[in-house]
């Protein structure tokens, strides 16, 4: 443990970035399988609307500098191609 006033500081602060940083992470990923079950199953509507909540949370993510704005696209980009074959293939 830091004896410093500063360095005790960044500990309390870097503890508290990190379980913030977890949270929204793991919401990141729960969206992210919501949608990924939806596929699975082939609803389709059900599958547009968990894309939606998908990406509300990775774009307030993105605001609050948990993750990277490349990321956050690479991540919409690949759930919006399947949802997409989902919906081409059923016609």
């Amino acid at each position: 443990m830091p004896k410093i006033k500063s360095a005790i500081k960044r500990v309390e602060i870097t503890d508290r970035n990190r379980s913030r940083n977890k949270s929204w992470k793991s919401a990141v990923r729960t969206a992210k399988v919501a949608v990924e079950d939806s596929i699975s199953v082939a609803d389709r509507s059900q599958a547009a609307t968990n894309l939606s909540r998908l990406y509300a949370v990775i774009d307030r993510a993105v605001i609050k500098g948990i993750l990277h704005i490349n990321t956050a696209a690479r991540k919409k980009s690949r759930l919006a191609s399947l949802v997409c074959k989902l919906s081409q293939a059923g016609k």
